[in-house]
């Protein structure tokens, strides 16, 4: 039986992973005692005899986590924004060409942001094709659920008597300096980062990101687009190109909620076109994704414990 143990798992992610873990027959959860949850000598033996740690922390605190580990057999997968671009550390974006094989093989990986997924899921393929050029200026703007600002942000959306300002979609990463910008540029080799417009609206789950293309950007057609998807991620996975028309002239960010796929979509006309990824920001952007990784790990089944398409 595979031993995990979860450093941070009071947290949002910590607690989604702990969920869909205790459910299962080949895990055994190593838990600490409340009052040695923080205690570095405990952490420190718990994470050395784990097969498998989860790392749900702060960046400052995963990098302290990791520096606890000496046995070279245990696999830690950091969900933090710590490790996404060190050389060190393989992506967990197994979508990716090749991407699988390196997580199989890896003892260290950084689970992906969950902005960041869905613009790379659709971006890198078209930059793979030559469709997109490493030097396109691109912009991107998500709608996310609130649950992704973590347990304080939740208490704030649900706490009786809540600020008005809370009733309306939110912009924020006003600097565009937001945390997950470095990860999207590296994993699709851009010469510059995207402007990146992340919204927070006042629902818990659900993630939609768009990417606006002018069709003078690309080497192909809008038609073209779909086959290019479909080729990149063969049916049965995680990622998939859909067309959904269920609802009509509209593409809700909560359409995805409660589950650890996405798919992808092509909208638009011959001159502006609008790349979208659907799905939820803590199923596929965060503890779903932490959990297939851990799967390819394991040599299962990588969709393993997770919901998918029927």
């Amino acid at each position: 039986m595979t031993k995990v143990f979860i450093d941070g798992s009071s947290g949002t992610t910590g607690l989604r992973i702990a969920d869909r873990l205790a459910q299962r027959q080949d895990i055994q959860l190593m838990r600490l005692p409340e009052e040695r949850r923080r205690e570095a000598s405990a952490r420190r033996e718990a994470i050395n005899a784990a097969d498998i740690v989860f790392l749900c922390l702060p960046d400052d605190a995963a990098i302290e986590a990791v520096s606890l580990s000496n046995n070279p057999d245990t696999v830690i997968i950091d969900t933090s924004t710590a490790h996404r671009t060190h050389p060190d550390w393989v992506y967990g974006f197994p979508e990716l060409k090749g991407q699988r094989e390196r997580i199989a093989a890896s003892t260290r990986i950084a689970n992906p942001g969950c902005h960041a997924s869905g613009f790379i899921a659709l971006v890198k393929p078209l930059l793979e094709t030559g469709a997109l050029t490493p030097d396109a200026l691109l912009t991107c703007f998500t709608l996310t659920g609130y649950s992704g600002g973590g347990k304080k942000m939740i208490a704030e959306y649900e706490a009786p008597g809540r600020n008005p300002m809370l009733d309306a979609p939110r912009q924020y990463g006003l600097s565009q300096r937001h945390k997950h910008l470095p990860e999207m540029q590296a994993l699709c080799g851009l010469k510059n980062a995207p402007l990146f417009s992340p919204i927070v609206a006042p629902f818990y789950a659900g993630l939609e990101v768009t990417v606006p293309v002018f069709a003078s950007q690309l080497s192909v057609s809008a038609n073209e687009l779909p086959e290019i998807y479909r080729a990149y991620y063969p049916a049965g996975g995680a990622v998939r190109f859909a067309v959904d028309e269920s609802e009509g002239a509209y593409l809700s960010a909560g359409h995805m909620a409660g589950r650890d796929d996405m798919t992808l979509s092509v909208s638009g006309n011959e001159e502006r076109i609008l790349l979208i990824a659907r799905y939820d920001n803590l199923g596929k952007g965060a503890s779903g994704a932490a959990i297939q990784n851990m799967n390819i790990k394991l040599n299962l089944p990588e969709l393993t414990g997770l919901i998918t398409e029927d």
